[in-house]
Parts: structure tokens; C-alpha cells; sequence
């Protein structure tokens, strides 16, 4: 809050400056975020009630409905790596022969989806600003997921009438929206490289076990101490699949005291920007592909 203020302030100087502070508190935001997540697992406090409404208070500062989020993280946690369970909670992915037999049309589609550009340019504005304010997807689920996203919504409307009445028309644009469009990037970015990294693990439901899949099917991201910091020790996420109760502040002492833990499935900064060009899953060698190697091995 310090720095949207500051942010603020610096419009009357710099609006450069005002947008690079904007953009250095999305940092904080993406910490937030990580609570939030926490509070969803029921992890960050021993009380259930206190980490729902500390969960819904942060959801109006990171335009996430709290209730809505939960419900579909927990089906991600439940059918992660499922090839039969795809489609909630996740990054659309085919496997090769589901790419080859699409019709042109429906190739053209899948690649734009997983263009880089389009992937964590496009999808992160659309799924935070736009996606979330209908519980579309929880249509059938019970009037509580409305609730959820309205009540969010009437707050995030309310709290942007106030900074608009406070500061301006220009604070909303240079201050407010670069801090929620580059945490919201970042926040996309973490949860691709989380699940999709080369020897990731899928598999159909008879050979699908949810110990497997979290400990095989997600990565341990082994970042800079300050993007640990900021990240909430997210990248521990092979442990937070096997144990989501492991509050976020207590995943480094787990890796410390199990040393096979902390080099399974470990990636590091560098190597994780080469997992944007992975695209397809292929069952016979149990890897991540790119479009031109199964291009190459398909003929």
C-alpha cells in the first residue's frame, strides 16, 4: 500500500517513474497472492475460518474470488498429471497424437494458445481481469461460488471507484494496472513451469496415482533467495503437492533436511525459460515436446 502510494505521488513528477514503481510492487502482490493460496489449503493459520476470510479479503487485491479459486485448485491438486482429468485448474495440453489428429483449424488454435505471446501476455489479462469475475465453470456447483464472485467483484468495484475518487483516472491506469498485469504474468509464469517442464509426468487413470503425480509432475523450481522470498517458496512445489498442510514458510526446512527431495525434479532460473517452448506431451517417451520435435519424430 506504501508503494501504490508512493507511486502515487511520483505520477506528479514522472509517469515513467510512477510505472516502474507500479511494476516493482507487483512483487509484493505475487506475495499476497501466495498467502492467499495458503489460506486455501487451510495451511497459514490452525483456524479454517480465519484462512477463508483472510483468503477473500486478499482475493479483492489480487481480483480473485476466494471460494471459486479454492474449488478449482483443489480439483487441480486432485487430478494433476491426469490425462483423464484435464481441462480444470490447468494449462490446456495434448498429447501428440491428439495434436495429429486435430483438423488444421484446430492445430492453428492449440498453437496460438501455447505461443509464449499469447500464453503469458493474453491469457493473464484475460483469466484475471476478465475470467474471474464469472464463476462460469462452477455454473452447477451451488450458489455459494456466485456469492463468492460477486461479493469479490462489488468489493474490487467499490475499491477502484475509491482510488479513482482519491488519485485519479491516471493512478487506476499508470499505478494500479501495471502492479495487476505484471503480478498476474509472473503469477502465470510460475504456474507453467510448475507442471510443464520436459520430464513432467502424465498418465491415464489406470496407471494414475496422485503420490506419483505430485512428486514426478511437479517441479522444484530452485530460485534466487529474493524470487523465494516474493514466490512464497512456491517453486517447493513436488513437496507442496504431496503435503499442501505444509504451510509455505516451513518448505525450505523441508528441502534442507531431505537432500533426495530438494534434487528431484529440480530446475533452475536459466533452465526453466527453455520450458516455453514444450507444447505436447508424447506417451511413448514420457516427455515434453516442442512442435518441431514432433514434427521430426513423427515423419
Amino acid at each position: 500500500m506504501a508503494l501504490w502510494a508512493v507511486a502515487s505521488w511520483a505520477l506528479s513528477i514522472s509517469t515513467a517513474l510512477a510505472i516502474i514503481l507500479a511494476l516493482a510492487n507487483a512483487a509484493f502482490l505475487v506475495r499476497l497472492f501466495m498467502f492467499q493460496h495458503d489460506c486455501g489449503h487451510g495451511s497459514l493459520f490452525r483456524s479454517r475460518c480465519l484462512c477463508d476470510w483472510i483468503g477473500r479479503v486478499i482475493g479483492v487485491l489480487t481480483l480473485t474470488p476466494y471460494d471459486v479459486w479454492r474449488k478449482t485448485h483443489a480439483l487441480h491438486h486432485a487430478t494433476t498429471g491426469n490425462l483423464d482429468h484435464r481441462g480444470v485448474g490447468d494449462i490446456p495440453i495434448l498429447t501428440v497424437s491428439e495434436y495429429q489428429d486435430k483438423s488444421r483449424l484446430g492445430r492453428a488454435g492449440y498453437r496460438l494458445i501455447r505461443n509464449p505471446v499469447f500464453l503469458f501476455g493474453v491469457v493473464p489479462f484475460y483469466t484475471f481481469f476478465l475470467q474471474n469475475r464469472l464463476p462460469v465453470h462452477l455454473m452447477r456447483s451451488g450458489w455459494r461460488y456466485w456469492l463468492s464472485a460477486m461479493g469479490t467483484n462489488l468489493a474490487i468495484g467499490l475499491s477502484l471507484m475509491t482510488i479513482i475518487w482519491l488519485g485519479g483516472w491516471d493512478v487506476l491506469l499508470f499505478v494500479f494496472l501495471p502492479t495487476m498485469f505484471l503480478a498476474a504474468v509472473t503469477g502465470m509464469w510460475f504456474f507453467y513451469v510448475q507442471h510443464q517442464f520436459e520430464d513432467t509426468s502424465w498418465q491415464h487413470d489406470g496407471d494414475w496415482n496422485i503420490q506419483d503425480a505430485a512428486l514426478h509432475g511437479s517441479s522444484h523450481y530452485a530460485l534466487p533467495g529474493i524470487l523465494r522470498w516474493i514466490s512464497a517458496n512456491i517453486g517447493v512445489h513436488h513437496v507442496h503437492h504431496l503435503a499442501s498442510r505444509i504451510p509455505f514458510y516451513r518448505l525450505d526446512e523441508v528441502i534442507r533436511n531431505h537432500d533426495v527431495l530438494a534434487q528431484t525434479k529440480r530446475i533452475t532460473l536459466w533452465e526453466s525459460f527453455r520450458c516455453a517452448r514444450l507444447h505436447l506431451w508424447d506417451e511413448q517417451r514420457h516427455r515434453l515436446l516442442s512442435f518441431a520435435e514432433a514434427r521430426a519424430l513423427s515423419a
